[in-house]
Parts: C-alpha cells; structure tokens; sequence
C-alpha cells in the first residue's frame, strides 16, 4: 500500500535528481511549510498537511491533488459540498460502483458528462 509521505519523498526525489530546485528545503518553502515538517511527513512520522496544503504540494509535484487528499486520507471540500447536496444518492451511486472495473466507471462518467439533460 502506498503512502502519502513515501508517494511525496518518491515524487520530490525523482524530480530532484533532474532539477535541484526540488530539495526538501526549497519545496517546502514554495508551498508554505518548514522543511522539517516536510521531512516528518515524508518519513510518515507527521500526518500528512490540510487540504490547502496537499493541494499546492500536487501542483508543486506535478501530481494529481484528489490522488494525493486520497493517499492523505482526505476528500477536497468540494467534492464534500457535492456529497452533502445528496447524500443517499452519491452513497448509492459510489457503493454501487465500489467493484465495477475501470472501464465501466468512466462509462458512467461519460454518461453523465455528454448526457442530453
């Protein structure tokens, strides 16, 4: 199973082997944290940060921010405002899809996004 930190170290190191502007230190200064925390989190010794943070640490990493608030344990505060609006619906509609395979779930997104409402 990954791990937000070591998914976090493994990114930020691959990316510094080729640019050094992605050090521990310099990374965590451009998204707004101290390098020691960095370091705790990538160490999985620190929780991982808030949902601001997770965010602009993706951006920073090239990564996806709901695969990161995922790894984190978190869901973005929009896609919580979503869920609450319906909450029986969207229970339904995520455990019926709980086991589909991948295919059919982007089938359902397609649906829903080129559908004639």
């Amino acid at each position: 199973m990954n791990h937000f930190g070591d998914v976090v170290r493994e990114r930020r190191e691959r990316l510094r082997r080729q640019d050094r502007r992605y050090s521990l230190r310099q990374v965590a200064q451009r998204i707004g944290l101290e390098p020691a925390y960095l370091s705790k989190i990538e160490r999985s010794e620190a929780a991982p940060p808030s949902e601001a943070a997770t965010v602009r640490l993706a951006g920073e990493l090239g990564e996806d921010p709901d695969v990161l608030l995922a790894l984190a344990g978190k869901v973005s505060r929009d896609l919580q405002d979503i869920i609450r609006k319906r909450p029986r619906l969207f229970a339904e509609l995520i455990r019926q899809l709980k086991d589909a395979p991948d295919h059919a779930v982007l089938r359902v997104v397609r649906e829903v996004r080129d559908g004639d409402w």
